[in-house]
């Protein structure tokens, strides 16, 4: 641990205020900082740079299984926007609306898009004649703006970076099969990217996505016992194929409406990355998507044996296709420890004149602050086996999180009680008059419907009529 704390007396305590906790290490930690329109933010270098591993990261899981990316426009006509009804209420408190070009009016207002079914579903009617010309599998990285009232940087904001999948198939089977094959490429990102295991299951009606005829959903449980859902993908049916006649003729030579696919998800990630895995001296970082994932720290760094080693070991670290850096500027070293662990470095290598005399380093690992003393020569062959074990073990350790925290209630006072600790809580309800009641009453909202459904109590404990599905609940982000 750091001799000087400075950077680290910052950061509020996890537990004594966890909001202002997140707030401080977006800050200190240098992911973001706040532009001058109340809601949008800077990605600075470190915070975007998390953002570019996720997105290589997924986009190459997507081209492997057949997507290909697209740029839709910016702007959608409001005409255009207003064809699919639910769609449009779903989205209509939260649109920007362009009228002016500053000298006149327009003649249609544009809508800054808040999502892109509408400007997909007009290229699809264009291009889609034929069973031939399907599947198309189209997926596009940009930016949307959703006038949110809350703010809270990577978790909500008015303009957020995200990937959205838009797909039509011949065949409802094909669709649905696609909704679930995203969700479990998502289920993977988290697991072998994220660390962190997502539960996913089925959205109920009243939590769907606008326009869908089922939406699924991958939730992430952050440190202080509440949900964030952290991606969707949405079976679309032939809802927005009929209402923007997106036809083909299919072997028969019959004509067909086509079936649709929607699926997402942003740099919420970000804040999830943060708040599973951040402890009190700031960020702790998944090996394989830290934009730095060693910094080595020579001691005594005028030396030139001290030099020396460190060049050399950052060139071959470097050339294996390690993320590196060395610090040698004359700021102490224990500021730069306290730094770089507070900025969640997987690995620092501290290489000092005494060391060497024994051809030794000493490499900390952040996720647990475990030091290792080893010769000079073996970090290389190492550095595999130690960033697979942090991996691991940060997975182990978030999934222990959920395990402990997921509870199973009979009565709705045990589910108050459980709520209030923070986690899941399955139940088995009646529908809808049950979700609504629950979320007066303790703010829980209805996380997933798992794909396992067994009833916990034939009764629900809500409204006492039969229940008819187990639904797992949160307060969420």
């Amino acid at each position: 641990m750091s001799n000087n704390k400075k950077m680290v007396d910052a950061i509020t305590a996890r537990d004594a205020d966890f909001a202002q906790w997140y707030t401080d290490l977006c800050l200190k930690a240098e992911l973001m900082d706040y532009s001058d329109v109340k809601g949008f933010i800077i990605y600075r270098p470190y915070g975007y740079a998390i953002w570019e591993g996720i997105q290589q990261d997924l986009d190459r899981r997507l081209k492997e299984t057949g997507h290909q990316n697209v740029y839709m426009p910016l702007v959608i006509p409001e005409s255009l926007f207003q064809k699919e009804k639910d769609h449009v209420e779903g989205f209509a408190p939260e649109t920007a609306i362009i009228t002016t070009t500053g000298v006149e009016e327009l003649a249609e207002r544009l809508i800054v898009r808040p999502t892109s079914e509408t400007l997909f579903c007009t290229h699809y009617q264009k291009i889609v004649n034929s069973y031939r010309d399907l599947p198309k599998l189209y997926n596009q990285w940009c930016s949307v703006v959703r006038w949110e009232k809350t703010t809270r940087p990577f978790l909500r904001g008015k303009e957020f970076l995200w990937q959205e999948g838009h797909t039509v198939h011949s065949t409802e089977d094909e669709a649905r099969k696609e909704t679930l094959d995203i969700l479990e490429i998502y289920k993977k990102l988290g697991k072998e990217l994220l660390a962190i295991p997502f539960v996913t299951g089925k959205k109920t009606e009243k939590e769907k996505f606008a326009g869908a005829v089922d939406t699924y959903s991958i939730e992430a449980l952050m440190h202080d016992g509440q949900a964030l859902q952290s991606g969707t993908t949405h079976y679309f049916g032939q809802e927005f194929a009929k209402a923007f006649e997106i036809k083909f003729t299919d072997a028969d030579n019959q004509q067909q409406y086509a079936y649709q696919t929607s699926w997402g998800v942003s740099t919420r990630l970000i804040g999830a990355v943060i708040m599973v895995h951040g402890d009190d001296e700031g960020l702790v970082l998944p090996p394989y998507v830290a934009p730095i994932q060693v910094v080595i720290i020579p001691i005594q760094s005028q030396k030139e044996v001290v030099q020396q080693a460190t060049q050399n070991l950052f060139d071959s670290l470097k050339k294996a296709g390690y993320r590196v850096s060395v610090d040698d500027s004359n700021k102490s070293a224990g500021w730069k420890f306290s730094e770089y662990e507070m900025k969640g470095v997987p690995v620092r290598i501290e290489i000092g004149p005494r060391d060497l005399e024994n051809n030794e380093v000493t490499l900390v690992t952040r996720h647990n602050r475990t030091k290792h003393v080893m010769k000079i020569d073996q970090v290389l062959t190492s550095l595999p086996n130690i960033l697979k074990d942090m991996h691991d073990a940060m997975y182990n350790k978030a999934v222990a999180h959920v395990e402990s925290n997921t509870y199973q209630a009979q009565t709705y006072d045990e589910f108050k009680e459980y709520i209030k600790k923070g986690g899941y809580v399955a139940m088995s309800i009646s529908g809808e008059e049950a979700e609504i009641q629950i979320k007066k009453d303790t703010t829980a909202t209805a996380r997933v419907i798992p794909f396992d459904q067994t009833l916990i109590t034939e009764i629900c404990p809500v409204t006492h009529n039969p229940a008819t599905q187990t639904v797992w609940f949160a307060r969420a982000y």
